[in-house]
């Protein structure tokens, strides 16, 4: 779970990380470009339930802290949706994020970046399994005999 910091008083926001790099990317553009914008979420499990929003600006003191050392691989399009919304008149709206399932061999499997999860069940919110793509193998150099 990550955090934003947010204001003199360093108010926390509690985000997942993944959620929270996304986030980061397209705060920093805005911010970047000296525009002010709003931010709403819905609370996590365990807050009283409902939404907030806040009101992000140049001037106002922000800091993002990530619980996971590896910064995240990013989705465009996630990016892209979160990026489409902070440029409306509601400003972005934190939704989750949109994966491609394969629902092939009667076994849901979803791709993030480099991880793979197999056996997902949605409804459910459980996994199988979750592995890391294997890196692709580096074909051996072949040998050329330039003769004399």
């Amino acid at each position: 779970m990550g955090t934003i910091y947010y204001g003199g008083d360093a108010s926390a926001i509690d985000i997942e990380d993944r959620a929270l790099a996304h986030l980061k990317v397209v705060i920093a553009t805005k911010l970047r470009r000296g525009e002010s914008f709003t931010l709403t979420w819905r609370h996590p499990e365990g807050q009283p339930r409902g939404r907030s929003t806040v009101w992000l600006s140049p001037s106002i003191p922000l800091r993002f802290v990530f619980d996971d050392p590896e910064p995240a691989v990013l989705s465009r399009e996630w990016m892209e949706e979160l990026a489409q919304s902070a440029n409306s008149s509601g400003g972005i709206m934190l939704v989750a994020e949109h994966f491609d399932v394969d629902a092939s061999e009667n076994e849901t499997t979803i791709e993030v970046g480099a991880i793979v999860a197999k056996d997902v069940d949605v409804e459910n919110a459980t996994v199988g399994s979750v592995r890391r793509k294997a890196a692709p193998k580096s074909r051996p150099k072949s040998k050329v005999d330039v003769g004399d």
